[in-house]
């Protein structure tokens, strides 16, 4: 299975460490972590301040600070499809409809919340290791199993509550994230939660695609 993509099916693994690659209408893997993996979230306000900065830049409606000034719109040029934020990393897939959209999205994500991170914890210099890491995505088996790797990140996966899950089991609803393209390959929500379960394919899935994974985060 293969998506079609430029007249041609293509069946090739995401690229590895895929920075360089910017091609509208493309999958991708983001990921980043803490600056000697050190934690970026400590308590609850840290991650709704970040999942705040999705809604800011992908919500139907151009959104504006304080003053008035609009927010840059991603909405319609890119979407999330699913997220999961761990205490020092956090991993993303999106879709990418219109050529460095991904670009604005993660600089303004991480920009602005470095600085609100820096600020509230009375701390200087980068928060991040390094600038977000991106697997470009070809194939329609990977696509699938990358959301279950997303949402399988934490030990508690099924009560977790900063990942994109419960909107995948319909307990959640936003207009900033887009399941659908996921969800359309399953049947309903319940096949869905039935694969994530799958441990014995999610081992195996971690051999196959582990080596097209950047790094461990």
């Amino acid at each position: 299975m293969g998506f079609q993509y430029s007249g041609y099916i293509i069946l090739l693994m995401p690229s590895r460490n895929v920075l360089k690659l910017d091609i509208a209408d493309s999958y991708y893997h983001v990921y980043a972590r803490g600056a000697s993996r050190s934690n970026i979230f400590i308590d609850s306000q840290d991650y709704a301040n970040f999942l705040s900065l999705f809604k800011r830049y992908l919500s139907p409606a151009q959104q504006h600070d304080r003053v008035g000034v609009p927010y840059p719109h991603l909405f319609g040029k890119i979407e999330l499809l699913c997220y999961c934020l761990m205490p020092n990393h956090f991993h993303l897939l999106l879709y990418q409809a219109e050529e460095q959209s991904m670009q604005k999205l993660m600089r303004g994500v991480m920009t602005s919340y470095s600085r609100y991170f820096n600020k509230k914890y009375e701390r200087s210099g980068p928060l991040f290791e390094t600038r977000y890491k991106a697997s470009h995505i070809y194939n329609q088996s990977y696509l699938e199993h990358i959301t279950r790797y997303i949402h399988l990140n934490p030990k508690d996966w099924k009560d977790y509550k900063y990942s994109s899950l419960g909107f995948y089991l319909n307990r959640q609803s936003a207009a900033w994230l887009q399941p659908d393209k996921i969800l359309g390959m399953f049947k309903d929500a319940e096949e869905y939660f039935v694969f994530v379960s799958d441990y014995e394919a999610h081992k195996r899935m971690l051999e196959e695609i582990k080596h097209d994974l950047a790094e461990s985060i």
